[in-house]
């Protein structure tokens, strides 16, 4: 690999140096060249002669928004590092290409992405006075590229934001990435935002950005065909397409050999999984494809394959010591034998993420959410009814269009009746392109939305302590992370099955594997854990013993054969 910041001037200077006799006047121009260049070449940042780096240049990234974004950030990279563009960078003012991964969910987000490429902007268009005064130690100006929902949603705006943006690529044009960098060395705008029916980057192995962590996100769909009318989802990332149950079994098991011992599976509408790769049958309306009782879809499937409860059944068999989650689903596609399923394997996490969205049944006829109130009262009392010890987290959107102050008391009240262990909760933000952008009239005042909003988060924190105390007294099984943050020398935190934040002291206990052993807990143990207190974010217990997730629950289920003669 030529180092050719230090080469080029050289061989320059010996030209210039061949002859003493005044230069040729047809020489003069070139001259004038090799002596601006020479003038750049003493701008450039002073690297250590053993330190190459790459022709393509190095990378710098940031992630906004879902999961879902960060595991398309670690395609890209795998796409980069496959093309050439191997080395990354942890600041932007030392990289020759920035990565910003956008969300186009609310405006707020949309606003953090504005200010940054505001200032990659200033890196790329002050280069050189960057450069001298030590600020940037990039070999040329940035090429930044934008990708994910909003460069979907806003391609035309950020092409036309005076040269602020060298290409733009959407959620399902990753692969065309080196291309497009390529089309900028010729002066031209890079532009691909198609949405595909048929891209899962099923074959792509994730650069993991992670790399010592115990915990992964694995895709397993993408795209939604849902159209709830507040939601810009369907519009920036397509129509829902699965990949095939193999590569996520291929890519678990890789992830399994790193020594990850927790899977999220992830997905727009992950439990509407729908692996028609290889089985097609075609499914007539209204039969087969069973939804939660109660609930209806606008969409029709064509195709049955392989459900989600089919993906859950095959991973948690074949690994069966490796917790699995999932995130993020839609009520409608919760069927009995899902939940069953859930029951029966101790590594499915007895955590249900059930977006509510509101608590009133005309609002969510006005989202086109496909039940009412009462459905989804009834689903919650199935779920706790076939798995009694499960946890329940949901997102609300307060404010959205006509929503009246009764209304918004509905919301309230379902809170309280439900009893989540966990919120996501947002004041309504009116997104282009949607049902409701089309249809309806943004008419909620925005003091009155972050009026409602403060109702509902403290109405939520009401009632969620109670839920983190009624595991005081219990032996919950933690996942260790990692050390406390705010005492690190001390006290190590993991999660349990339900996804609550367990602290507890870093001391010598026993391990269930080795009778005769006490030692320290690390990251990727399981430990038993006997919860003592909480408050409404985190539990906090004491460490009984280093164990195995199998070993665990066997000796529950041996427990509770005995207690019941």
């Amino acid at each position: 690999m030529l180092r050719f910041h230090t080469l080029i001037p050289h061989c320059l200077a010996h030209a210039l140096s061949i002859s003493s006799s005044p230069p040729e006047p047809s020489l003069l121009p070139i001259l004038s060249t090799f002596t601006s260049f020479l003038k750049l070449h003493s701008l450039l940042p002073k690297l250590n002669p053993d330190t190459e780096v790459p022709p393509t240049g190095r990378i710098y990234h940031e992630t906004y928004g879902c999961q879902m974004n960060v595991n398309d950030m670690e395609i890209v990279l795998s796409i980069m590092k496959n093309a050439g563009y191997g080395e990354i960078v942890s600041v932007p003012e030392s990289a020759e290409i920035i990565f910003i991964n956008t969300c186009a969910i609310r405006d707020n987000a949309e606003q953090k992405v504005w200010q940054r490429l505001n200032y990659f902007w200033f890196l790329k268009r002050h280069w050189k006075n960057n450069v001298a005064t030590g600020r940037s130690q990039s070999l040329h100006p940035p090429k930044v590229v934008v990708l994910g929902c909003m460069a979907e949603r806003l391609k035309e705006k950020i092409l036309d934001s005076d040269k602020m943006v060298d290409v733009v690529c959407g959620p399902d044009a990753y692969r065309d990435l080196p291309r497009l960098l390529e089309e900028v060395d010729y002066g031209q705008k890079g532009i691909n935002t198609l949405l595909s029916l048929e891209e899962t980057y099923a074959d792509i192995n994730p650069v993991r950005i992670s790399k010592n962590s115990v915990t992964a996100f694995v895709s397993v769909m993408r795209g939604c065909n849902n159209m709830c009318s507040f939601c810009i989802v369907p519009f920036t990332r397509g129509r829902e397409r699965s990949r095939p149950v193999e590569s996520i079994v291929r890519e678990v098991a890789e992830l399994w050999k790193e020594g990850v011992k927790e899977v999220t599976l992830l997905g727009q509408n992950v439990n509407s999984y729908n692996d028609a790769s290889e089985i097609e049958r075609k499914v007539e309306s209204g039969s087969n494809w069973k939804l939660s009782e109660g609930f209806s879809s606008m969409a029709k499937v064509k195709n049955m394959g392989l459900r989600f409860s089919d993906l859950l059944d095959r991973l948690s068999s074949e690994f069966p010591e490796m917790r699995f989650r999932f995130t993020s689903p839609h009520p409608k596609d919760f069927p009995d034998e899902l939940l069953y399923l859930m029951r029966e394997r101790h590594n499915i996490c007895k955590l249900i993420h059930l977006p509510a969205q509101t608590g009133s049944s005309p609002v969510l006829e006005r989202m086109r959410r496909g039940y009412t109130r009462e459905a989804y009262l009834d689903l919650v009392q199935k779920i706790r009814s076939i798995i009694p010890d499960v946890a329940l987290s949901s997102d609300f959107i307060c404010g959205f269009c006509g929503e009246t102050e009764e209304e918004h008391s509905e919301t309230l009240t379902l809170v309280k009746a439900v009893g989540y262990d966990m919120a996501f909760m947002f004041a309504y933000s009116m997104r282009e392109k949607t049902h409701a952008h089309r249809n309806y009239v943004d008419d909620v005042p925005e003091e009155i939305k972050q009026r409602r909003l403060a109702e509902l988060i403290e109405t939520f924190r009401g009632s969620t302590g109670q839920c983190f105390d009624s595991q005081i007294g219990t032996t919950q099984l933690v996942l260790v992370e990692g050390p406390n943050k705010r005492a690190p020398d001390t006290e190590l935190m993991g999660k349990s099955d339900k996804g609550h934040r367990v602290l507890f002291v870093n001391m010598p206990i026993p391990d269930r594997e080795d009778i005769n052993t006490k030692r320290n807990p690390v990251v990727g143990d399981y430990v038993e854990v006997r919860i003592t207190r909480s408050t409404r974010a985190s539990l906090f217990g004491e460490a009984l013993a280093i164990t195995k997730l199998t070993s665990f629950y066997n000796n529950l289920d041996k427990e509770a054969v005995a207690f019941s003669m």
